[in-house]
């Protein structure tokens, strides 16, 4: 009976409670909302604001010593104790700013001879001993100077400065190896010759310095210039500027000066020579433009376009200043000639600038390889962004993008042992003090937008610019002309090997 009564009361309570209402809202005159789904974000809103770098890292320059022996060998050392790794070489003060008129390419092909026999060894048994010890020398031969080096294992250093000291000292120039480097030299320059870029910088350097300044003609020569070398004329020049007085052996990477010292004593110590210092080539004569140099190439689908005259010499005032309006014009992506002739008309795939400061006053140069069909219309853009410089002015925007860009760029220049070795072979070259890379970066960093201004409208004037055209003939004639940038004169440097010549 109990039973039943608690299930009658469970089953009762139960119902109850599955009839029972909901509880009244507190406003019950108003009615739910329903939910409104969120409107979709724009996709492509986060273009308007450009993302915030994050914190540079310090820009820590390295540092360079120097010493000088008795025999007046320079010892050029930068230390890196990261890697045990060490770049060794040894830099020339004498280059291609050397050659004698008519000779052409002897101080690169001079230069080059070092490794064809040395000491005891020919030129296989030289490139053997190097193998032994896992390294590839290689040479660099400019206008100012020439290097050959190698980036050795720490333990194998005095070993290294052991065969460059016989590349320096001892080369033997035979004969037979001397005929074979020449004809080696011949051919690199035959296909050399078929590069338009190429032909368009031989023209540029004439047209800018004249044929007969130090500066006039590329480092490789002609192939007429370098047929007429003999080997007297390449042991002449070795005799004349190769000496400790006008040389310096660069160590850079895990050495201390101490230590490089030591070995420069060691291996170079008792080196002679009568070689001095060159001075430096004489300022050219700076010229309006009068004429439009013009290599004919029929049928090219390209024009390359090259603008540029004489600038200034390393360490002159102006230089850091110029650096950036060059840089502004069209030293990067960024740059107004860039930006015009790349990314608004389509007309190349990239247009640039450079400043060269040499040891005498060095080339400023613009570059581009434009679409035939549109050679005209570039080359008026190009010179209309050199007006541009002064009719519209470099903004500060422009002014910091370079000045970023060159500053930040630096720590490329070192990030190698032999990166390191090149920059202290500039330094010699140039005859520069061991602190000019900071002196660089100060001077990049204060330069004023007048400053920079004042750079550009002096050394970016347009009627200075000497400009040389390498296309198809025809085409520059009809679309060229027109723009009145002066007569065009055909030059042929490849059909007339080492004599630019103009037509008529």
């Amino acid at each position: 009976m109990r039973r039943l009564i608690t299930t009658l009361v469970t089953v009762s309570l139960a119902g109850c409670a599955s009839q029972q209402k909901p509880a009244a809202s507190e406003n019950p005159a108003t009615p739910p909302q329903a939910t409104q789904p969120a409107a979709p974000a724009d996709a492509e809103a986060f273009r308007a604001t450009k993302p915030e770098p994050g914190k540079p890292p310090e820009l820590v320059l390295p540092s360079f010593q120097k010493a000088t022996l008795d025999n007046g060998l320079t010892v050029l050392v930068s230390t890196r104790r990261e890697l045990p790794l060490v770049f060794a070489g040894i830099t020339f003060a004498a280059g291609s700013a050397q050659d004698p008129a008519g000779k052409q390419g002897l101080a690169d092909l001079t230069y080059r001879m070092l490794l064809e026999g040395a000491g005891t060894r020919d030129t296989v048994a030289l490139d053997n001993a190097f193998g032994d010890l896992g390294v590839s020398p290689f040479q660099d031969v400019a206008a100012d100077g020439a290097q050959v080096g190698v980036r050795v294992l720490t333990r194998n250093v005095d070993a290294a400065l052991g065969l460059l000291s016989d590349v320096t000292l001892r080369p033997t120039f035979a004969p037979k190896a001397f005929e074979r480097r020449k004809k080696q030299q011949l051919a690199d320059l035959v296909r050399r010759l078929g590069q338009p870029t190429a032909l368009g910088q031989i023209v540029f350097l004439s047209s800018a310095f004249g044929s007969a300044h130090p500066y006039g003609h590329s480092a490789a020569g002609m192939p007429d210039t370098v047929q007429a070398l003999s080997l007297e004329d390449v042991q002449g020049f070795y005799k004349k500027h190769v000496g400790p007085a006008a040389a310096a052996l660069v160590m850079t990477g895990d050495v201390t000066l101490d230590e490089a010292v030591a070995y420069a004593k060691k291996h170079f110590g008792t080196w002679k020579s009568q070689a001095t210092l060159p001075a430096a080539p004489p300022t050219p004569k700076l010229v309006n433009r009068e004429q439009v140099h013009v290599v004919p190439k029929p049928g090219l689908d390209q024009t390359v376009v090259i603008m540029g005259r004489p600038a200034i010499a390393a360490g002159n005032p102006d230089e850091f200043s110029l650096e950036l309006a060059t840089t502004v014009f069209g030293g990067f992506f960024g740059s107004r000639l860039n930006m015009n002739l790349r990314e608004d008309k389509g007309y190349s795939y990239g247009a640039g600038a450079s400043l060269d400061p040499r040891l005498g006053v060095g080339p400023l140069t613009s570059y581009a390889s434009v679409r035939s069909d549109v050679t005209g219309p570039a080359v008026k853009e190009a010179m209309g962004e050199v007006t541009g410089l002064k009719s519209r002015p470099i903004t500060e925007k422009e002014l910091e993008a370079a000045r970023e860009g060159l500053i930040r760029a630096f720590p490329g220049a070192f990030e190698s042992v032999e990166g390191l070795g090149s920059s202290a072979s500039q330094l010699f070259r140039k005859r520069r003090p061991m602190d000019e890379f900071n002196r660089t970066v100060e001077g990049l960093r204060t330069a004023t937008a007048a400053d920079v201004q004042r750079a550009a409208e002096k050394y970016l004037d347009p009627a200075t610019l000497q400009i040389v055209l390498v296309g198809d003939p025809l085409l520059i004639q009809e679309q060229v002309s027109p723009l009145n940038l002066g007569k065009l004169v055909p030059v042929e440097p490849d059909t007339q090997p080492g004599v630019t010549r103009a037509g008529p």
